[in-house]
């Protein structure tokens, strides 16, 4: 059978990133006590392609993937299926984007009842052929703030609302990358109080008076969440959008980050 993709183009355009995108599979990923968590994965997987080649072998990035599913996933195992898909594609670039819920267990602070609070998160990795892989992790993180101007000028009361901070991590060639759940951990204490799946009566006036004596504006959080990733060993370069989903607004507060830290 004649391969199509094989054949040559003339219009002399190289193709940046083409492949696969909106696959989904299921993936184990390594968790912080050495175990693995199994979830399903959303994924974006591609390749560069040189311009004298009509087209590049869609067969062979599932070929790729589905080995890779079937094992503990890291920044280790991304960097390896990275390499595979360069050799048997024959491309100078790779990158690949899984992206994926997890569940992390939470605690109720007063009846210590468990549940399970779901994070969006992604792995990202991209390489060069004889480079270094860059390695992205990304953590959809909630909880609750309250408003300082509220609390300031009521008689009673202050309006707080549910926020999302998304945060995105490199670290160093060498370091080692942080957990989801320690990565989770360190900017849900950047908010006024922690969001929990399940509340007994005597958790949710814990949440609640916690927060109030927390208050804090969308600026706040970023700043807090900016200085906690900055003392981070390794880190190489973050991001950070903040979001407040009003309560008393049609709208929503919004504060974003980026930075590259040299050390």
């Amino acid at each position: 059978m004649q391969d199509v993709q094989n054949r040559t183009d003339a219009r002399g355009i190289a193709i940046q990133r083409v492949g696969i995108k909106d696959a989904h599979l299921p993936f184990l990923i390594k968790t912080k006590d050495g175990g693995f968590r199994q979830v399903l994965a959303r994924i974006r997987f591609t390749v560069s392609l040189p311009q004298e080649y009509k087209g590049t072998h869609m067969s062979r990035f599932f070929e790729i993937l589905m080995p890779w599913s079937q094992n503990p996933l890291a920044e280790k195992e991304m960097d390896a299926m990275l390499t595979e898909a360069l050799e048997h594609l024959q491309a100078q670039s790779a990158e690949v984007e899984l992206a994926f819920k997890y569940f992390i267990d939470k605690k109720a602070p007063v009846s210590g009842r468990h549940s399970l609070l779901d994070l969006d998160c992604t792995f990202t990795g991209k390489k060069e052929r004889g480079g270094v892989m860059t390695f992205t992790l990304g953590v959809d993180v909630p909880f609750t703030s309250l408003c300082p101007c509220s609390k300031e000028i009521s008689a009673y009361g202050a309006h707080n609302q549910r926020s999302l901070c998304r945060v995105q991590v490199r670290f160093r060639p060498g370091a080692e990358c942080i957990y989801i759940e320690d990565l989770a951990a360190l900017v849900e204490r950047q908010g006024s109080a922690p969001i929990y799946p399940l509340l007994k009566r005597e958790d949710e006036k814990f949440v609640t008076e916690a927060a109030y004596e927390n208050p804090k504006f969308v600026e706040d959080i970023l700043r807090d969440t900016v200085l906690a990733l900055r003392g981070l060993p390794g880190l190489a370069w973050f991001s950070l959008e903040c979001e407040n989903y009003e309560s008393i607004h049609n709208h929503n507060a919004f504060a974003a980050h980026e930075e590259t830290l040299i050390r």
